[in-house]
């Protein structure tokens, strides 16, 4: 919760359900809050991954964790980016991935967009996803086209280079202080063309302006969107309805009201 605000707006699930009988397409933006019902760390805060002000080099973390630092001191970079891929190692999908795959197969147009690189929505079998900070599974040539998919980085060297022509391999994630991934970007702003019946923000603090952009997007359309958190978040104020819950916990109560609510 943001300093200085007074105590989370608290909507009934009840009030929700109405709207996603209504709706024939919704977005999910989804943050660390709904890993963390995986036992994923969230970046920092409560249960963080990074909670010291500097990394054993002595910079901070979103220095060790840039392109500058992988083009300067692969290592560096490497060491903790292989600390995110451990912490993501042999989680699987929890309720609310499982909720938001389900209300894929209900309604006609349903899409994620996701900071996670972590891949669990696609394991929990979403389809329709944006992956606007790329997946810690996927590894890439710094110079040639290969690639592949990793899902355990323990027997990869400190720093992985190319079979085919030896140079640094990099995972497909968003560095600090690198563009977001083009196609990924290109889909989401086509898709937001489209519009949504209906816009759920999920266990993000939505200060990057991409991620708060389809919920205000909703607003200007006059179309209901429901922030999931059990905290305020830049975007409180803006919402529709407000779910002062875990993720997980509102999205699976959320489908099983849907299911149990009459047509």
């Amino acid at each position: 919760m943001r300093p200085g605000r007074g105590p989370p707006r608290a909507d009934p699930i009840d009030s929700v359900v109405p709207l996603l009988r209504a709706a024939r397409s919704a977005l999910f933006v989804t943050g660390a809050g709904l890993g963390a019902d995986s036992g994923l760390p969230t970046y920092r805060g409560i249960g963080g991954l990074y909670e010291r002000a500097d990394t054993d080099e002595g910079v901070p973390i979103e220095e060790a964790l840039s392109g500058a630092m992988l083009r300067a001191r692969p290592e560096v970079c490497w060491k903790y980016v292989r600390q995110i891929e451990a912490a993501c190692r042999g989680a699987s999908p929890n309720a609310g991935h499982r909720a938001i795959a389900a209300l894929e197969a209900r309604l006609e147009r349903v899409w994620v967009l996701t900071q996670n690189v972590d891949g669990l929505h696609q394991a929990a079998g979403s389809r329709q996803v944006i992956e606007i900070h790329g997946n810690v599974h996927t590894l890439d040539c710094t110079a040639c086209t290969w690639s592949a998919e990793v899902l355990d980085y323990a027997a990869l060297p400190p720093v992985p280079t190319c079979p085919r022509c030896d140079r640094l391999v990099r995972p497909r994630v968003v560095l600090f202080g690198e563009a977001l991934p083009e196609a990924a970007v290109e889909t989401l702003q086509r898709e937001l063309r489209r519009g949504f019946d209906l816009v759920f923000s999920v266990g993000t603090t939505s200060v990057f302006p991409y991620i708060a952009a389809p919920v205000l997007d909703a607003r200007r359309r006059g179309r209901p969107a429901v922030e999931i958190n059990p905290g305020l978040t830049e975007v409180s104020d803006v919402v529709s309805h407000r779910l002062a819950l875990g993720a997980a916990d509102a999205l699976s109560a959320l489908v099983e009201a849907l299911d149990a609510a009459p047509p």
